[in-house]
């Protein structure tokens, strides 16, 4: 496995055959005073307009929900990561990624934010020219104008590219027209500047368009009813030959594809942090009322059961928020390295999060699949008051399950992990084939045991150079097997992404741990070190789950023998008492009365 001394020109994937220094990663420890700052604006807002209002947000009171865009917009919360030059802040992506981590707990309202400031704001900001970013980015910075993205219909969801939308040129050049339905488009029912996703003539790929409101032709469903974020406007929309200037086609003819794909990459990432944040909170709900629900004279924090529960909750949301802020850097140092080579800034910002786009899936998957755990023990944690609409799990809970859709489904986006990895290395981006034929040829050989090193995070990073072999194993013997039909197999590429996912988390849960400790010491760290070893045991188990799956699905005979053998090998921890290890994170947890990591 290869090492770095400066680890700020790793490329994107390459975590799998590359070892990091903790030296070279961002933790959210070390966010300074202006970013704090920008963290404690955003926390105050939820404190005082959101959370005493999320009944009248739930029921979508009339014009409520934009005043608070507008309040948002006044604050500066709409224009952190907008170029100075368009009246924004200009703050790095990882400063962006705080804001959506903090707005995260605040529900409906956090989808809007969300859609406006990302999806609906920056196809313009990145691919828009001069004139088109002089009109509106600085009106959407403000919030004077919201923003909507119309890509999804009836027939083209996951397959966005097979959308149905038509826009046609008229005589005279002047203006397109459009005509098409889109469904499920958040801020629909207050937005003034939709993007929307259409093909032109008989084109094959989409083509995008910058639309106002106010150009005509377009009218509404009523407000969808969903299971949650009621607050947040959903909205059928209809274009009925709605004119829009040919100055409006967003970058170029067919570009739309593109631009969604690039879009949606950013859109992952965020979605990852914010559910961070809601998380969090949820967490630290669960153990307010851990501590006041009183059953056999004791609190139920005192049980080992709901110790579990915190715990897992509490080791989950540190391990990615980890992953979340490291690659988060990562994308910035990419931005800075594109920038110092004369990149253009809009074209630097698409290609730094492009890079990485594996880890932006990656954090999508996690984070939302970790908040929907997170919800669902909580809801335990509070037990028959967990079920009832007069605590806050109810909404914690069903507010939480879009995620695991919104930005391409967890299905899809597990599939494109390997997918953006495997087309890495077909191009020569990434050199998967040398390691994984290493690891092959290793399979053949005695296991050389080295010297036993005793310091700390030794073991630690042992077991994980052990488990980037076991993906590398799977996976390069899968490609070697299945070859061109590996692209349907679908379980199979899950199980890689699987074992990818969880390696890059626990990877960077060890990171940051190790980095806490050069910075604290290990006395004050305690805590860090627990919750590491923690999930480093769970990957370990879900890694060789998900290897043997995959084995089992295409291999047979001595090979897979040979194959099992190799997975046991790589998959292999020292046992520890697991139970003790959650029972003191528990301890601090509860004795804190909040999340305290």
């Amino acid at each position: 496995m290869e090492t770095t001394e400066k680890n700020k020109s790793i490329k994107g994937g390459e975590f799998i055959i590359r070892e990091t220094s903790c030296d070279d990663i961002f933790i959210p420890e070390e966010f300074d005073e202006e970013q704090l700052m920008i963290k404690k604006t955003c926390e105050d807002f939820l404190e005082s307009e959101v959370y005493p209002n999320l009944e009248r947000i739930d029921n979508q009171e009339e014009g409520l929900m934009p005043s608070l865009m507008d309040k948002a917009g006044e604050l500066g919360l709409l224009a952190v990561s907008i170029p100075e030059e368009y009246g924004g802040f200009g703050k790095n992506f990882n400063t962006s990624m705080l804001v959506a981590d903090t707005v995260g707990p605040g529900c409906s309202f956090a989808v809007a934010l969300s859609a406006h400031t990302g999806i609906g704001t920056l196809p313009i900001l990145y691919y828009g020219d001069k004139q088109q970013k002089d009109k509106y980015i600085p009106k959407l910075a403000t919030g004077e104008w919201k923003a909507a993205y119309c890509l999804t219909e009836p027939n083209s969801g996951s397959d966005a590219n097979s959308a149905r939308t038509k826009a046609k040129l008229n005589a005279e050049g002047t203006h397109y027209h459009i005509n098409g339905q889109k469904m499920w488009i958040t801020n629909g029912g207050f937005a003034d500047v939709f993007i929307v996703f259409a093909k032109i003539d008989d084109d094959k790929n989409l083509s995008a368009f910058i639309v106002e409101k106010d150009f005509g032709g377009i009218s509404m469903n009523p407000e969808e009813h969903k299971m949650g974020i009621k607050g947040s406007s959903t909205r059928q929309v209809f274009f009925n030959d709605c004119p829009v200037p040919v100055e409006n086609l967003l970058s170029e003819r067919e570009n739309g594809f593109k631009i969604a794909v690039n879009i949606l990459n950013i859109g992952r990432i965020k979605l990852g942090v914010a559910a961070i944040g809601s998380s969090r909170r949820v967490l630290n709900q669960a153990i307010n009322y851990s501590n006041e629900r009183i059953q056999f004279n004791l609190p139920i924090s005192k049980f080992g059961a709901i110790r579990y529960k915190l715990a897992e909750m509490a080791t989950r949301n540190f391990a990615i928020e980890s992953a979340a802020y490291r690659a988060g850097q990562n994308i910035d140092d990419a931005y800075d390295a594109l920038l110092a080579e004369g990149m253009d800034p809009a074209k630097a910002k698409l290609k730094s999060t492009e890079m990485f786009a594996v880890e932006c899936a990656i954090l999508k998957v996690w984070g939302s699949e970790m908040l929907d755990y997170i919800v669902d023990e909580g809801v335990q944690v509070y037990g028959g008051m967990g079920y009832s609409a007069e605590a806050p799990m109810d909404r914690a809970y069903r507010d939480s399950r879009i995620n695991r859709i919104f930005e391409g489904t967890n299905e899809i986006n597990r599939m494109l992990i390997v997918d953006m990895l495997l087309k890495r290395a077909m191009k020569g981006e990434l050199d998967l084939m040398t390691p994984a034929q290493a690891v092959a040829g290793e399979l053949m050989s005695i296991p050389d045991f080295g010297e036993e090193d005793d310091t700390l995070f030794a073991a630690e990073k042992k077991i994980l150079v052990n488990l980037k072999k076991a993906g590398l194993m799977v996976a390069g013997s899968a490609v070697q097997k299945l070859m061109m039909t590996l692209g349907k197999e679908q379980e199979i590429l899950m199980n890689i992404a699987d074992i990818l996912g969880y390696v890059y988390v626990a990877e960077s849960t060890i990171l940051r741990v190790e980095k806490l400790v050069k910075l604290r010491g290990e006395e004050a760290c305690k805590g860090q070190l627990d919750m590491m070893r923690i999930y480093l045991q769970e990957t370990v188990d879900k890694v060789a789950l998900a290897g043997k799956e995959a084995l089992y699905s295409f291999a047979e005979g001595d090979e897979l023998k040979m194959m099992l053998v190799g997975l046991r090998r790589f998959t292999k921890a020292e046992p520890f008492n697991i139970k003790e290890t959650r029972q003191r994170v528990a301890r601090q947890l509860i004795e804190a009365n909040k999340y305290c990591f």
